[in-house]
């Protein structure tokens, strides 16, 4: 059985952190371990994993997996998860490649031949919406996602509302689906009244109408407004989207894992069969790199109550930084391109894709870790970001 003799990690332009994986007969796989705005922090992590995992079987992923989450006594959050989605997608990737096939060949095979797919428009303040709903649509794109609001108070005047509803009826009137991302920056005094705004406009969905430490509040949310609710790229486990399943169920529609946080293509899957069990789809966070996209693409193909998928093509975060998108890192971009609305479902071994790594390691040279923003209120208070 091929063991594992090296785990690099490489903190890449504009803010993602990928993973390679290396085998001693000569294999090799790549994860993706980013986590906006901590990349140090998912660093250290790897750097124990590293010294912990050269040597084990390299085909042992939920035995790899299982000693992450039960060995070191502390577990899950964000760090720790991260750090291990890096690790499970390479191993998936190089397991895959091994055998020749993609790695949802290893997970039951296909339910589909492509993946429905939607972009970001607009940043955290908005404007133009139309325009840039335009111009996905002219990518190839029937749906997009976008922000409800700029950051807002606790409880804010209720005509800080209106645009919301204003730019929603925008987008749609050119012809395209929107879900609405309240982005867990509303408390539940301005959540209630702007979810009941949006109603007439019916969007997709409302994600993170509050932020996943509330989930009594969104609960009570649920049973006030018909649109559905989404959420999950803040919830690292199983175990963390068990309570809104079950102690208070039916109020999300929609579970959105991260593949880069939530431990990888292993978590994933397992979150999507639970979530399948309580009649809740999945639609997987990625505003992230290719790796993390490539990983979402394969549990897309094999998962039944899989909906559609975030795609990171064109999004602020890569271009307000440099020239780096979803195609910088890979020698086959054309597995990213949408025609319809759609993404055919990747063909080649492992992720699908292959990796330009002489490019991964030139830019990663002085690469600096990528910094989260914040809001400050009027009155110097801090906003939810």
């Amino acid at each position: 059985m091929p063991k594992i003799t090296d785990i690099e990690y490489f903190r890449v332009p504009p803010r993602w952190l990928y993973v390679k994986i290396t085998a001693d007969d000569g294999s090799s796989g790549w994860g993706e371990a980013s986590l906006e705005g901590h990349s140090e922090a998912v660093e250290g992590a790897l750097e124990e994993f590293k010294q912990r995992f050269i040597g084990e079987e390299a085909n042992g992923i939920e035995h790899i997996w299982q000693s992450v989450w039960r060995m070191g006594f502390y577990r899950g959050g964000p760090v720790f998860q991260s750090a291990l989605s890096g690790i499970d997608i390479a191993l998936w990737d190089m397991k895959a490649r091994r055998l020749g096939v993609p790695i949802y060949e290893l997970l039951g095979g296909k339910v589909r031949n492509k993946i429905k797919v939607y972009a970001w428009i607009g940043g955290d303040r908005p404007d133009s919406v139309k325009a840039q709903a335009e111009a996905r649509k002219a990518q190839g794109f029937t749906a997009v996602k976008m922000n409800a609001t700029a950051d807002i108070g606790w409880l804010d005047t209720p005509s800080s509302l209106d645009s919301a509803a204003e730019r929603l009826a925008m987008v749609k009137s050119v012809g395209m689906d929107a879900g609405v991302d309240f982005h867990g920056r509303i408390h539940k005094p301005m959540a209630k009244q702007l979810a009941k705004l949006l109603e007439p406009h019916r969007p997709m969905f409302i994600e993170e109408p509050l932020l996943s430490e509330h989930p009594e509040g969104i609960e009570e949310l649920s049973k006030l407004t018909s649109i559905p609710i989404a959420l999950g790229e803040r919830l690292y486990s199983r175990w963390d989207v068990k309570k809104f399943l079950s102690t208070h169920g039916a109020c999300i529609d929609i579970l959105q894992p991260d593949i880069a946080h939530v431990g990888g293509i292993s978590e994933t899957h397992k979150i999507a069969t639970m979530c399948e069990a309580y009649d809740v789809a999945i639609a997987p966070h990625c505003p992230l790199g290719s790796i993390a996209l490539a990983a979402n693409f394969q549990i897309a193909a094999c998962t039944p109550n899989h909906v559609i998928q975030e795609m990171s093509l064109g999004i602020h975060y890569n271009t307000e930084s440099g020239d780096e998108d979803i195609g910088t890192y890979v020698h086959n971009p054309d597995v990213f391109d949408v025609q319809d609305g759609y993404v055919s479902v990747p063909s080649g071994p492992g992720l699908g894709i292959e990796i330009n790594e002489a490019l991964v390691r030139k830019l990663s040279n002085g690469a600096k870790a990528w910094r989260s923003g914040g809001f400050v209120g009027p009155d110097g208070s801090l906003r939810e970001w």
